[in-house]
């Protein structure tokens, strides 16, 4: 759900520290101070610190690069593995947006063959003045030195060079092509307490991908700025939301001369077909926890941050994925495993009522015939909103346990939401009480004012505390809270949410008015007056004229009676503090970021709000909801000792991956973020964290049949796959409409048959780093057409999904990759070879229903039947596809475990290999897999097999063997009889 804060108020200016809430601000006030909730509501007032103007926006901003004098670096030493020198401030300090650092220390080190880390950090006498933070390795892995490197950098393929004129500048080159990846000559280092900056040129339409989390085209332009700092807010376009990924991959392509091999680069948009190219991609990642943006302009890119280190490292690649394998290994940031059902459709919305309506779900869902895995509920099942505990009314724990134990026999899972702030109760309230609080409080769990009081805000329950994640009290606490609560509430997983650090005021708004004790946000929900959910998605005008003419009445009169001075700012100011020097603001620092909730601490606890160790979350704001997944994971682990851990998460950091998944938040029932849910997809491809699906057919306001209808069918291509939306808005489950569950099942005939190469793939990105979902670039590296395609992908290398992305059409365009250099691709449903053209986009009938998917000619995929549940499909008989290349070839491979074990006591791996008509499957590995081989499907067979078809050197009866002579499909069936003792129990040949 997120529920993200759903609606603007007015702002004012706050204080950070505590604000006083008179009772005379609230819309109702218990006359009884000693009521179990007093009937106050949080007024729209203290949710805004400010809402000030970027930077980047402002037309008087100081340029740090024209005031600045930069460094000279001096006392420069070569070592084994790279180099040390000290930097020094070149001229007088410019203190411009923080206070400059006279000297620095620069660590260069060749760690790998393909990774080159440049480290620049403060030089300190002694432990007294040292003030800036650098991220700590026992919190974020820190790639080290390979214990196998050389000991010379020159057969690296990154070089480093640097020099002092005119002020020290430093760049990384690629010695097998001579290109320069990252250079900062010709700009200065700009180092100060509270504001880094360096920048480097970059090519021509440059290709650059991640930095995010953003809702952005995939393929980012040169006019975009990126800002790596979470926050609580609804899907906007091109502003930052719920995570921070600072890394980027980047692909340049080079024109081969035919005559000679010689290559030269081009501009990213090549576009000439009958040329040849090769690509090079490496990546980027500044391994610092601090708010900051990332400028890509034309020509150029620069980082801003608001503090900490220069901590960077450089992957040579030479390709997407031996720079995203190096990345996540080096970074200890491999994803995590998923337990084999986590792979199933999953059922969610805000707005059930009580177990009643979560079994009538579950029972639609059998009634219709389509698979559910997991059910999964919002914060409607918490008692009064707060964690670990049930609203006893209509989600009793006993009534719970019964549905749950009912739903745990049919193979069925349940995951419930907990929310990131935890109740403070009204100390002059005795019935108030609410343990999970106190006992936090008794082991230091929660983060504190600059003074030692606790920080409050207000969250969901009301006022609330946060958990301080550097605190060990606050770890041992998290792992008891939750596994107490599964005594009562047998849960499977667990969805983390509000976690950026998510607050409704700014500031410690529940100082001094804990009696006071809010019953509502500060923004109507939807459904209230004022937030009627009327919107649909676009083209419903069309489709439900009748319906929509009478939504659209019904928002143009809600939209008049809203009050402007509520929902519009007065004006934006423009924040231009004076720097003190020696004096750091962190509430309000001097340069502001291009926050989309404009000051840092709208929506988020302040940036003065304390650990136990006196750090700030001025430098953890980014990396809060990566630790709550930490706690959560050995919270799972502490509950289930050998099961692996299911968690989605919604705010994550680079590495978060290694213990959970995430969604794509609170996205839009339109069109837009159905598209826009490719490009986060294969973001997080590049981020390490595969299990990553959206609210499909949209979150917020009212889906209608035709968007659900597409949106159920190219979700069902995501790892992970689920169903959820708003408050209030129509029911939008896939049984609601009659076409959208044949659409639905038509999906899902494909995605269930295909769940053990899905499970391969999340065991090869698992172990290996590989992506799941990837883009058609990274399969086909050296066509320059493929840099900004992200209307389509690939589930792993052998899956091609098209989908249709807008309304009112029966066709799609797209294109087929590698078909220059003999690709070769066959339509699912017809298993016939395609017939398209090099570097076009093909018109492709893609009827309301129908979502076009491809094989890849040189694959075998491995598949077991359709099912309702993971449990039952994984009991049926396997199946194999084999997709023959041009060349008559294939080849591909199948992991199998028990699905769901910390460390499996025998797991079983396949490799398939098919070439001059003959398929092997060779297996290896103890674990037993008793369900025997049915069917193999050969396509692309050129001509009938006269001599029959072997299996092991036996001949096959004619019954078993069918050949299509129109659409080349060979067909081979009655394979159980041969392989009663398993499928892969035995390694296997077939001859045709």
């Amino acid at each position: 759900m997120a529920r993200s804060m759903l609606q603007a108020v007015s702002t004012a200016v706050f204080g950070l520290s505590a604000i006083s809430l008179p009772l005379a601000n609230a819309a109702a006030v218990s006359s009884t101070a000693t009521s179990a909730r007093s009937q106050y509501t949080l007024p729209a007032s203290v949710q805004y610190a400010e809402n000030v103007i970027p930077n980047i926006n402002d037309p008087q901003a100081v340029d740090a690069q024209s005031v600045c004098p930069g460094y000279k670096a001096t006392n420069v030493q070569n070592s084994t593995f790279g180099l040390t020198a000290t930097l020094s401030l070149a001229g007088t300090p410019c203190n411009l947006y923080g206070t400059d650092i006279d000297t620095l220390n620069l660590t260069v080190q060749y760690q790998t063959a393909d990774r080159l880390s440049v480290n620049i950090v403060p030089t300190y006498v002694d432990s007294s003045n040292y003030t800036q933070y650098l991220v700590r390795d026992s919190l974020l892995a820190k790639p080290a030195l390979d214990e196998g490197v050389s000991e010379t950098s020159k057969f690296h393929d990154l070089s480093f060079s640097w020099s002092n004129d005119p002020t020290f500048a430093f760049t990384v080159q690629r010695r097998s092509t001579g290109d320069v990846l990252f250079t900062t000559e010709g700009s200065k280092l700009i180092f100060e307490n509270q504001f880094l900056e360096f920048t480097s040129p970059l090519p021509d339409d440059y290709n650059i991908y991640g930095l995010g989390e953003h809702i952005h085209e995939f393929r980012l332009g040169n006019n975009f700025t990126a800002t790596i700092f979470p926050a609580d807010i609804a899907n906007p376009i091109d502003y930052n939301i719920y995570g921070s990924h600072p890394f980027y991959l980047e692909t340049r392509y080079f024109e081969v001369d035919p005559k000679t091999g010689n290559t030269s680069i081009t501009t990213g948009n090549a576009t000439d077909p009958s040329k040849k190219y090769e690509s090079y991609s490496h990546g980027v990642y500044l391994r610092n926890t601090h708010a900051h943006e990332v400028l890509l302009r034309p020509n150029r890119i620069t980082w801003r941050t608001l503090g900490g280190s220069i901590d960077l490292y450089f992957y040579a690649g030479p390709t997407q994925p031996a720079v995203t394998k190096a990345l996540l290994k080096s970074n200890d940031a491999l994803p995590a495993m998923q337990q084999y059902y986590t792979l199933g459709y999953q059922q969610c919305r805000w707005g059930y009522k009580g177990w009643s309506d979560v079994e009538d779900v579950a029972s639609n869902f059998s009634k219709f015939e389509i698979p559910l895995e997991t059910l999964w509920v919002d914060i409607d099942y918490l008692g009064q909103l707060r964690d670990f505990q049930t609203d006893p009314n209509t989600w009793s724990i006993e009534e719970g346990e019964k549905f749950l134990s009912s739903l745990h026999s049919k193979g069925q899972h349940f995951v419930p939401i907990i929310d990131s702030a935890i109740y403070i109760p009204n100390p002059d309230n005795a019935s108030d009480a609410y343990a999970p609080f106190d006992r936090g409080n008794e082991v230091g769990a929660f983060l504190k004012n600059p003074d030692g009081s606790l920080y409050i805000g207000a969250v969901w329950p009301g006022f609330t505390v946060f958990p301080d994640w550097l605190s060990e009290g606050a770890q041992t606490w998290w792992v008891d809270e939750i596994t107490a609560f599964h005594e009562k509430v047998s849960f499977d997983g667990i969805w983390i949410d509000m976690s950026e650090i998510s607050s409704f005021c700014a500031g410690s708004c529940g100082s001094g008015n804990l009696h006071l004790q809010p019953v509502h946000p500060p923004f109507a929900l939807p459904g209230e007056p004022g937030a009627v959910v009327y919107d649909y998605p676009e083209g419903f005008n069309i489709t439900n004229a009748t319906e929509a003419a009478s939504a659209s009445s019904g928002a143009a009169s809600q939209s008049s009676a809203a009050s402007v001075s509520a929902t519009t700012p007065a004006s934006t100011p423009i924040y231009r503090p004076t720097v003190t020097p020696g004096v750091r603001d962190v509430n309000h620092p001097a340069y502001v970021i291009n926050n989309g909730q404009g000051d840092i601490a709208n929506k988020a606890i302040s940036p003065n709000a304390t650990h136990i160790d006196g750090t700030q979350e001025y430098e953890m704001h980014n990396v809060w909801g990566y630790q709550i997944l930490n706690a959560t994971h050995n919270a799972l682990l502490n509950i289930f000792p050998e099961k692996r851990p299911f968690i989605i998460g919604r705010s994550t950091f680079f590495g978060s991956g290694r213990w959970a998944g995430h969604w794509g938040g609170d996205n839009y029932s339109k069109w837009g973020s159905m598209y826009m849910s490719i490009s986060q997809a294969l973001s997080f491809s590049l981020f390490g964290i595969p299990m990553f699906g959206v609210d499909t057919c949209g979150f917020l306001g009212n889906s209608d049949e035709e968007l659900c209808n597409r949106w159920m069918q190219l979700s069902a291509f995501f790892p992970f796959y689920r169903n959820h939306n708003t408050l209030s808005t129509i029911p939008q489950e896939p049984y609601r409409w009659g076409s959208v569950i044949e659409s639905t099942k038509t999906a899902m005939k494909i995605r269930y048959p295909l769940l053990p190469y899905m499970y391969t793939l999340l065991h090869l990105a698992h172990s290996t780093g590989s992506t799941v979902l990837r883009a058609l670039s990274w399969e086909f590296p050296n066509d320059p057409l493929l840099a900004n395609v992200d209307t389509q992908l690939l589930l792993g290398p052998s899956i091609l999904v098209i989908p249709v992305l807008e309304p009112q059409v029966s066709t799609v365009q797209g294109v087929f990759p590698g078909i220059a250099e003999g690709e070769k691709w066959y339509d699912w449903y017809t298993q016939t070879p395609v017939s398209a053209t090099a570097g076009k986009n093909e018109t492709i009938d893609a009827p309301l229903g129908h979502i076009p998917v491809y094989v890849r000619g040189g694959s075998v995929l491995p598949q077991q039947e359709y099912a309702l549940t993971t449990r039952d499909a994984r009991n049926t008989p396997y199946s194999l596809i084999t997709a023959l290349s041009a060349k008559g070839t294939a080849k591909g491979e199948l992991y199998v475990d028990d699905g769901e074990s910390v460390k499996p006591n025998a797991t079983l791996f396949v490799e398939y290999a098919a070439e001059n008509n003959t398929l092997t499957a060779v297996p290896q590995g103890a674990y037993v897999e008793p369900q025997p081989l049915a069917n193999i499907t050969v396509l692309g067979v050129p001509s009938a097999p006269l001599a029959g078809v072997t299996f092991n050197g036996v001949k096959l009866p004619s019954s078993s063997v069918a050949y299509n002579g129109t659409s080349h499909v060979l067909s081979v069936t009655g394979l159980k009889n041969y392989t009663a003792a398993g499928a892969w129990a035995h390694k296997w040949t077939l001859k045709w």
